[in-house]
């Protein structure tokens, strides 16, 4: 959340709990709400290492601080901005369970594969919820989530392929 905090800074100084309600507000339904005890811990480290500086609301009882933008924090959102973001999942725990189960013998991978494609299908739903009820970020969101989601079930849908392959394919050679 570091660099989505930054972000909000940069329209304007803010205290915590402003910093909750425009991040919640930026993403409606599409996002759960941030918990208040996770924004505080972020600003914290942000004004630790020289991003974003604290300072003292006069007269306020509570200790509120407004927080706002140091010229590395403004570098350093500049940077996350101008970087693209990751596109691939090569340590996928999906994945990871799946080879491992398979290779142990702890669990069915077929089975495994049927739970995770029964997932993606319930989240599909609620993310169809949100991008029909949603404004239009939390819309725009869902969708590219939902993308997702229907990628993994093609995958979903490869991995049982080929281990039904491979399992036809050692029948095969040992009968």
């Amino acid at each position: 959340m570091r660099l989505p905090f930054l972000a909000l800074l940069a329209e304007s100084p803010r205290h915590g709990y402003e910093l909750k309600q425009a991040f919640d507000q930026r993403f409606g339904a599409a996002l759960p709400p941030l918990n208040g005890g996770q924004v505080y811990t972020t600003l914290q480290r942000l004004e630790r290492d020289g991003l974003v500086t604290g300072n003292g609301v006069p007269d306020d009882g509570r200790q509120k601080r407004v927080y706002e933008l140091t010229p590395a924090g403004r570098e350093a959102l500049a940077e996350w901005v101008s970087e693209p973001a990751a596109p691939t999942r090569l340590r996928d725990e999906f994945f990871l369970k799946l080879v491992l189960a398979g290779l142990s013998g702890i669990a069915d991978p077929v089975q495994l594969i049927e739970r995770q494609r029964r997932e993606c299908l319930e989240s599909l739903r609620a993310l169809s919820r949100v991008a029909e009820e949603g404004d239009a970020v939390s819309s725009l969101l869902a969708e590219g989530a939902a993308l997702h989601l229907e990628a993994d079930l093609k995958w979903l849908e490869l991995c049982e392929q080929r281990l039904l392959q491979e399992e036809n394919d050692g029948n095969g050679a040992s009968g």
